[in-house]
């Protein structure tokens, strides 16, 4: 599996969000792949939805609270890094 990207629409972001598009997608997916890593390393047999859920969870936990609170992937992206993640174990 590539490591996770998230790459954010502009069409959904306010100028100032557009100006900060790159180091705000570099920052979102740093926290996605430290996650990605962190839940292969301690894989214990969950499910797809609860791999899904740690996902996210553990996402928001390495980003400052503020950006944190409007980090929303995708469902359905964040859940095929889920399934990549149980089909390696």
């Amino acid at each position: 599996m590539a490591e996770p990207h998230i790459t954010l629409d502009p069409n959904s972001l306010t100028p100032v969000e557009e100006k900060l598009r790159g180091p705000l997608e570099d920052q979102l997916s740093s926290a996605l792949q430290a996650a990605t890593v962190k839940i292969e390393q301690t894989y214990a047999g969950e499910s797809v939805e609860q791999v899904t859920s740690m996902l996210l969870e553990q996402s928001r936990a390495g980003l400052h609270p503020d950006i944190a609170a409007g980090f929303n992937p995708d469902h359905e992206q964040l859940r095929h890094v889920a399934e990549a993640i149980v089909a390696r174990a």
